[in-house]
């Protein structure tokens, strides 16, 4: 996967622009409510193959938008639990996963490259 530049997105440390799903017109985050931070996890892509047999797809990102509280969201849900995690999608087109939530911290994690800034 190609790397993006997203430090224009980033100023001390907090998201700089409102955070908005790429697929519709829903608000998740607005500006300096979420915290840059860099970690690994293979988020399963947002396109999946109907195929029963197949395996589910992931997609290894590094850079994510931490926020503490749920209630921060402005629009987000949230799919069944699996493995102490609960995969974040966007509230009013359910395109996603964006990210996912740890069940366990309480803390939830948005891929810089999974949704827009305006």
């Amino acid at each position: 996967m190609e790397k993006t530049d997203f430090s224009q997105e980033i100023q001390d440390g907090k998201n700089v622009r409102t955070i908005k799903c790429k697929y519709c017109t829903s608000v998740i985050l607005t500006p300096s409510t979420a915290n840059f931070t860099q970690l690994q996890f293979d988020l399963p892509t947002v396109t999946q193959k109907k195929d029963r047999d197949s395996t589910t797809e992931t997609e290894n990102i590094e850079s994510f938008w931490l926020v503490d509280d749920m209630f921060t969201f402005q629009n987000v849900g949230v799919t069944n639990t699996v493995d102490n995690k609960k995969f974040l999608v966007c509230a009013d087109c359910e395109q996603g996963p964006i990210g996912y939530h740890n069940i366990i911290t309480k803390k939830s994690y948005v891929a810089l490259n999974r949704v827009e800034y305006v």
